[in-house]
């Protein structure tokens, strides 16, 4: 696995910083901020990417409220009060004959008022550096990118966030390689979705999010749409422009990796509860072995004995060496690493359970929205 890892992204692009001095792009984009519920995260969100440097001669800022039900619209306001280049659109509500899931109604909304030359949607739970816009515009613009989709660097906070989110990122970086993404001649696409940038033309070429409007993994259907249709999809990663911190505690975790989990990996079932048991054989079991397996090399005169527990130690040996190439290439710390048999029993559990919700419909939401019914 580790060796997967490292050939995956050892030439994986990153994205370089725009050449100093250079005047700034004569084109036009708007940064899109799709947000429903988002009070503790806007006012951060807002505020980081008006701090940018201009990407272009022309660009504004539009935060899109899905009809939440705190302060979300309130603290947007307040974040870019007096400032020209901030503007804030409702979303209204959803036709009732047709099917919105997720952040897609909110998103169209704004694409249907605006006419940039580059729409930029970024999550309300990402922070940007202050050269990121700017720096990954210039990228598109010089590579031709109908698509560009930015990996950010994760950051945890509360212990459920440390024992999941490692292991996911590695798994990610398995599933969806970089250099296969970039590459035209591969049918392989991949974004994410905290940061999609779409050149307009392309994006609605492919019929923008009002044709992936049932589509709760929406990022990843974009991005096939886009390579489908022959358009140029780049993806780069981001770890020094971006932050995302998806979940604050254990119950939106739960919640969005059990709505994400089984359509991620196709909606294939077979494939999702595979995944979700090598993740459990990986990282839960040798922790689970190792117990009696050092009490039977202590007590046993068997030739071997100790086998079984030298097997468990280099398992969760290789565990801590995922997590060193993963502080290495993405920075994430070693912070509970040695409960990551906890965080294989989590994901685990998240694959049927995943399953179930998906298929039945039932409990699967967002932030308390419905997606089986959702219109």
């Amino acid at each position: 696995m580790l060796v997967l890892l490292e050939r995956s992204f050892s030439a994986a692009p990153s994205l370089q910083p725009a050449p100093s001095g250079k005047s700034s792009a004569p084109t036009s984009c708007t940064v899109v901020v799709p947000a429903y519920n988002e009070a503790d995260n806007i006012s951060d969100c807002v505020r980081a990417i008006l701090a940018s440097e201009a990407p272009c001669e022309h660009w504004a800022l539009l935060v899109v409220d899905d009809d939440s039900s705190d302060a979300t619209a309130a603290l947007a306001l307040q974040a870019g009060a007096g400032d020209p280049r901030f503007g804030l659109l409702s979303a209204g509500v959803r036709p009732p004959a047709e099917r919105w899931v997720g952040k897609n109604w909110a998103c169209f909304r704004a694409s249907s008022e605006l006419e940039s030359d580059w729409l930029i949607f970024i999550d309300a739970d990402v922070r940007v550096a202050p050269g990121a816009l700017r720096a990954a515009l210039t990228d598109a613009i010089a590579h031709g990118a109908d698509l560009l989709t930015l990996a950010p660097r994760l950051t945890c906070g509360c212990l459920a966030e440390w024992l999941v989110q490692p292991i996911i990122a590695s798994l990610l970086g398995l599933g969806f390689p970089i250099e296969r993404a970039n590459d035209p001649a591969d049918s392989l696409a991949f974004a994410a979705g905290p940061f999609l940038l779409f050149r307009s033309q392309a994006y609605r070429a492919i019929g923008g999010h009002a044709a992936v409007a049932g589509e709760v993994v929406e990022d990843l259907a974009l991005a096939r749409a886009i390579k489908g249709q022959g358009f140029r999809l780049r993806y780069l990663l981001g770890l020094d422009w971006l932050t995302l911190r998806m979940y604050r505690d254990f119950a939106s975790l739960w919640e969005g990796w059990t709505k994400n989990w089984l359509l991620g990996l196709d909606g294939d079932v077979a494939k999702a509860l595979a995944a979700g048991a090598v993740v459990m054989q990986l990282y839960t079991i040798p922790w689970l072995l190792l117990p009696p397996a050092l009490l039977l090399a202590w007590i046993s005169p068997l030739p071997l004995s100790w086998l079984p527990a030298l097997v468990a130690l280099l398992a969760i040996a290789l565990q801590l060496a995922i997590r060193l190439w993963s502080r290495r290439h993405f920075g994430i710390p070693l912070n509970w690493w040695w409960l990551a048999g906890m965080g294989g029993l989590v994901i685990g559990a998240i694959a049927p359970v995943s399953v179930f919700k998906t298929l039945s419909g039932r409990g699967w939401t967002w932030r308390g929205r419905s997606l089986h019914m959702q219109q």
